[in-house]
């Protein structure tokens, strides 16, 4: 996982290939000074983290809720044990709008619970509140 030094990390837990790509193309669009790497299952995004220097985390984690492996909820509580990621805030990104859901994550030490949106436009203004956190 390579950057340049002027450009912030966000570690993206996703597994859709098309939402991969949406993401980076509206990301660019939106603010060229971040990157994102993207994971698609919760014990390789797990694994990368583990193997990071201190200096390189990245500004933000973003995980779908139903990855392959481990749920966004699974991997929250794993990331929380580990106290050299309490500063990266946490955000879980979902198609699901199920309160319960959202409450589980935030109550694991998500910082926020997004609904997948459904329109560039809104896909646009996620992003920006996303890089807010960094």
């Amino acid at each position: 996982m390579e950057r340049k030094n002027s450009v912030k990390l966000i570690l993206f837990g996703e597994d859709d290939i098309d939402d991969q790509e949406l993401l980076r193309e509206s990301l660019n669009s939106v603010d060229p000074d971040f990157s994102m790497h993207f994971v698609i299952t919760g014990r390789k995004l797990l694994n990368e983290l583990d193997n990071l220097p201190d200096d390189q985390l990245p500004c933000l984690i973003v995980l779908d809720y139903n990855m392959p492996e481990m749920n966004g909820a699974e991997i929250l509580q794993l990331l929380k044990k580990n106290h050299r990621y309490d500063s990266i805030p946490k955000i879980v990104w979902s198609t699901s709008r199920s309160d319960s859901f959202k409450n589980i994550c935030l109550d694991c030490g998500a910082n926020d619970y997004i609904v997948k949106p459904s329109s560039v436009k809104e896909l646009t203004e996620a992003l920006r509140h996303m890089l807010s956190f960094c």
